[in-house]
């Protein structure tokens, strides 16, 4: 057994796009419409879906914005340099909602950022830089 995808219901599928591929790095494997259904799926990840768990980004049409709750926490991304990465992302025009430095009682490096629907990304630092 193995982890496949996480999905999340998206209000602009172009603007998650944009996110999640042009700010994140991420690349679009796969999308497909279902006009009978009247919704959009659009995988994305870092490889081949064979190889490696993505997300699958659903757009049910007519739909622009979605309740968050409080059951989800966030989606996690290890980076080498998460200062470096966090710039990359501000310049790009992507919101770091959460700044690089130590987790709560704890010393991994961590910061977030946030996607267009208010998904929370977590960057997590997976080398030891930590200047």
């Amino acid at each position: 057994m193995f982890l496949l995808h996480t999905m999340i219901r998206v209000g602009d599928l172009d603007k998650s796009l944009q996110f999640y591929c042009d700010i994140l790095g991420m690349n679009l494997l796969r999308k497909k419409d279902y006009p009978s259904g009247e919704f959009t799926l659009a995988f994305v990840g870092y490889g081949k879906e064979s190889e490696n768990a993505v997300i699958e980004l659903t757009h049910n049409w007519g739909t622009d914005k979605y309740d968050l709750g409080n059951g989800f926490g966030h989606i996690a991304l290890g980076v080498e340099d998460i200062y470096s990465t966090c710039d990359k992302i501000r310049d790009k025009g992507g919101k770091v909602v959460r700044e690089p430095g130590p987790m709560k009682h704890g010393t991994t490096v961590i910061a977030f950022v946030e996607d267009p629907d208010g998904y929370k990304i977590e960057l997590i630092q997976t080398s030891s830089k930590k200047d």
